[in-house]
Parts: C-alpha cells; sequence; structure tokens
C-alpha cells in the first residue's frame, strides 16, 4: 500500500482495468483504451516502483507474465509490433504496458501516447475488440497452465 500521506495509488486502490487473471504477486488487466483494444497491463499487487525492487525470482515471474501477455497477442492478432513499456511516471506502482500495435492504428509509428497521425480505424479496433474473450481466455491459460 501507499505510504502513510502520500497521494492514493489507483493500482493499490483497484485493478486498474478490466481483471483478466490474478495470483498473489500479480494481474492481468485490459486497459480501458477503445482506440487501442488490445492494450494489456502486467501489474506487481504489492506497491513498489521498480524492478530492482523485486527479488529475482519476483522479477523471472513478472517477466514471464508479460512475455506470456506478448505471446498471446502475437499468436492471436498477428499485429504489426508489440510494444512493452514500464514508465511509473504517472502511477509509481510497478507496472508494464503489453500493447498490440499495428500499421492503421491511428498513432502508428508513434507510442499510444503520442497525438493521433490519422483518425481512428473502427474497423481494426472493432476487429481486434470483438477478440477480447478469446484473448482473455488464452491469457488465462498461457498463466495457469
Amino acid at each position: 500500500m501507499n505510504p502513510v500521506g502520500a497521494t492514493p495509488c489507483e493500482l493499490c486502490a483497484g485493478d486498474g482495468g478490466a481483471l483478466v487473471w490474478r495470483n498473489a504477486e500479480l494481474r492481468v488487466i485490459q486497459a480501458a483504451e477503445p482506440e487501442f483494444p488490445a492494450f494489456y497491463r502486467v501489474v506487481w499487487n504489492a506497491h513498489v516502483a521498480e524492478m530492482s525492487d523485486l527479488d529475482p525470482g519476483q522479477q523471472a515471474r513478472l517477466m514471464a507474465a508479460v512475455l506470456a501477455v506478448e505471446q498471446v497477442l502475437r499468436e492471436a492478432l498477428a499485429p504489426t509490433k508489440i510494444n512493452l513499456a514500464s514508465l511509473g511516471n504517472m502511477v509509481p506502482h510497478l507496472h508494464w504496458h503489453v500493447i498490440a500495435r499495428d500499421r492503421a492504428d491511428s498513432r502508428w509509428p508513434a507510442p499510444v501516447w503520442a497525438s493521433a497521425e490519422r483518425p481512428v480505424e473502427p474497423a481494426l479496433a472493432a476487429v481486434w475488440a470483438v477478440r477480447q474473450p478469446e484473448l482473455a481466455r488464452r491469457i488465462r491459460e498461457r498463466l495457469d497452465p
């Protein structure tokens, strides 16, 4: 949990998105990003800010979950690229962004946080959005074999 007197942490207060999978150490959520329906986060449950706050075994388990989400997105969607990021500038609670990208998305080739280069391609977002239940199932299967 956050230190006493600190600004409340949104990732301590709630899941941070649509919960896909959770264990005692971490969780996978689908972010509420309508333009990017294949935008996931792997969140460490305890309030720590950096990867080096974890011991080597915890680091390995966290990265295994990040890679599992990446593999599911690659296999299911065949995106142009997967973006991985662990920033924590806005929310200093350890989490990794795993984002399937396509050349047709509104911000390609810039990061998803950049200004849009063109209008959203509704067909791409719709096709990926309709696959969310399947993606969630495949992520759970990958993390709980």
